[in-house]
């Protein structure tokens, strides 16, 4: 709630009823990993919390805790529009079809009122851009999918995983592995490593603390082959790269999976289709599953909320396939497993939220509660319990 609602009035307590799945979510973690070895419990309301406990956001309404995304009206409905990068504002003039400035954020807005929803997402995909219409994506059966499956080859006493991951999510999955007691090998690119080394680095180190680390020249050859022979020794890989970059470096995760390598890959909206190489982050993602509180704008729940939702899915189902022996070509797309939690949200809470001495309050029936800001934590499984 801290980080959901107006940023000058109260937060919103509409979207409480997520809690439900993300509990679900942490229970198939544990049960999954009890398996394995080492039992990981999480709180997984604060756990999806924690990137803005290091950074000290808060919530700002119909723009994302983070700053970079915010809600934008099409003819037809809300967009999420996420510009992290100085390139995707350069490319707001591509968007709209005019000769305006990029700086011009009246005129663009005007724009993308005449245009519909399903335009500006398809023009933005063409461009690169992380845009997503409010809602977009249907929940799917599970949080997951799955393509292809094989008996595994256990390699060694212990299951050794690749992390080829980035940012958040990813990586979340990754740390939540190696606290199970895996062997999790993270790959960089010295050329493009890891984006979340930009931010706290605190945050990083608990997303990324307990694995090993290998920076290789990619994609040169000698590199490639180094990581088809890691890949090739591993019993599970996880990646969060488009599907053509896999293809452009001639490494088949299809193949892996047939070999006896797991694979789960992290993707914004899915690995086929008309968005398999379409970009997403965690705000516009989240908003395109239908996790946003309504209203005119719509607002955003959370920070980037569809990262550790989707990290949480990546854990369990590869620890799952892990402790059974199980090979398969898994799929988490953080739009459906946003959409899958909405879907299992329930019917939005109304309770009354008051101000006290300076500090929000749930009035609930057995008395009111604080709204607290989120607690940094140094460990994925310690981290500080949520009360609401």
């Amino acid at each position: 709630m801290h980080l959901t609602g107006p940023a000058s009035g109260p937060p919103a307590v509409s979207p409480a009823g997520i809690v439900r799945p993300l509990l679900g979510l942490g229970d198939a973690l544990a049960s999954a990993t009890g398996r394995l070895g080492a039992q990981v419990r999480v709180d997984p309301v604060a756990l999806a919390a924690q990137r803005a406990a290091f950074t000290g956001s808060g919530r700002s309404g119909s723009r994302s805790a983070g700053g970079y995304a915010q809600m934008v009206r099409a003819r037809d409905g809300w967009l999420a529009l996420n510009l992290p990068r100085p390139s995707d504002i350069e490319a707001l003039p591509a968007l709209v079809g005019r000769a305006v400035s990029a700086g011009d954020w009246n005129r663009i807005a005007s724009r993308i009122a005449a245009m519909t929803a399903a335009e500006v997402v398809e023009r933005g995909t063409l461009l690169g851009l992380a845009v997503a219409a409010a809602g977009e994506t249907a929940p799917p059966p599970a949080p997951w999918s799955v393509s292809l499956e094989t008996p595994a080859r256990r390699r060694g006493p212990a299951p050794v995983a690749v992390d080829l991951t980035g940012l958040w999510a990813g990586p979340l999955a990754g740390g939540l592995l190696a606290e199970s007691g895996c062997r999790v090998l993270k790959v960089e690119s010295a050329r493009r490593p890891d984006g979340a080394r930009r931010g706290p680095a605190g945050f990083f180190e608990l997303l990324n603390g307990r694995k090993a680390h290998l920076n290789l020249d990619l994609p040169a050859p000698e590199a490639l082959d180094r990581l088809r022979e890691l890949i090739a020794d591993a019993d599970l890989v996880l990646d969060a790269s488009r599907p053509r970059v896999m293809q452009q470096w001639g490494i088949s995760p299809a193949e892996a999976t047939a070999a006896g390598t797991a694979w789960v890959s992290i993707t914004g909206h899915g690995r086929s289709g008309l968005h398999a190489n379409r970009i997403a982050f965690g705000d516009d993602a989240a908003a395109a599953g239908g996790l946003v509180v309504p209203g005119e704008p719509p607002m955003f729940v959370g920070d980037a909320i569809a990262d550790p939702i989707a990290g949480l899915v990546a854990a369990a189902v590869a620890a799952h396939l892990l402790a059974e022996g199980r090979a398969a070509l898994v799929e988490v797309s953080l739009a459906s497993a946003s959409a899958w939690v909405r879907a299992h949200a329930g019917a939005p809470i109304d309770r009354p939220v008051v101000e006290n001495d300076a500090c929000w309050q749930v009035e609930l029936a057995d008395g009111p509660a604080a709204v607290r800001p989120p607690a940094a934590s140094d460990r994925l499984t310690a981290c500080a319990p949520a009360t609401n």
